[in-house]
């Protein structure tokens, strides 16, 4: 008997594709290229930058053989900023605006380099960071404010998310935009457990409404011809 998967991604599967996501090293020493299925990648050469896959930024870290630019979002003054942003609107934070003539889409966009934008959080915001810390923490300034702040800003939008789920009970719709990866993976089962709910009050709703009007009707029908027998008995 074939096992039923959870639908969606499990967090799992979201933290192994942010592990391709480019990120930018400074490589400690002078390394060839490799051919990946992916395609080649650039040799390293000490101090030049050079971006890489995660997973093997991750690997060269751990080897010491590169240190990891953190991207520019990943510092404590701009998660300040966008928790006072997130704090502020209820709606979430902007994702990264998209290159001109770009040729992929979210989640691959080069939102975890040295040259990403500062004020948005991109796709893999919330695992892309939690890997930085634990593997890079000495490449990160203030990992433990860094360290914080994360945690705060997965709270508040945490927060969100349930609060928008709330307005589903009155037919509305839930906006959606920004929310990360990981943010979605965690949340799925909440969010389909509040619809599944949601989906038996209707029904039951619906059951009750028509068993209310066939017993009006039914009730009239026998008012009728009570009325019937009264006007023949006269």
């Amino acid at each position: 008997m074939a096992l039923l998967l959870p639908p969606g991604l499990t967090p799992s599967e979201t933290a192994f594709l942010c592990e391709m996501e480019m990120v930018t090293v400074i490589p400690r020493q002078r390394l060839e290229g490799l051919n990946l299925l992916g395609g080649p990648t650039p040799p390293l050469n000490p101090p030049y930058r050079t971006p890489l896959p995660l997973w093997l930024a991750l690997l060269l870290k751990r080897q010491r053989r590169a240190n990891i630019l953190p991207p520019p979002w990943l510092s404590p003054h701009s998660l300040t900023a966008i928790l006072d942003l997130e704090k502020s609107s209820p709606s979430f934070s902007p994702l990264p605006t998209l290159p001109a003539h770009t040729t992929t889409s979210p989640p691959f966009l080069p939102s975890a380099t040295a040259d990403a934008p500062p004020d948005a959080l991109p796709y893999h915001w919330l695992e892309l960071g939690e890997m930085l810390l634990e593997a890079a923490s000495d490449d990160i300034a203030e990992p433990d404010t860094v360290r914080r702040l994360m945690r705060d800003l997965r709270e508040v939008r945490m927060a969100k998310m349930r609060a928008g789920v709330g307005v589903l009970e009155g037919g509305q719709e839930v906006n959606m935009n920004g929310v990360g990866g990981m943010e979605v993976a965690e949340g799925r089962a909440f969010i389909l457990g509040v619809v599944d709910g949601l989906r038996k009050i209707g029904a039951s709703k619906e059951m009750s409404r028509r068993e209310r009007e066939a017993e009006e009707r039914e009730n009239g029908i026998m008012g009728g011809e009570e009325d019937e027998e009264d006007d023949m008995d006269m």
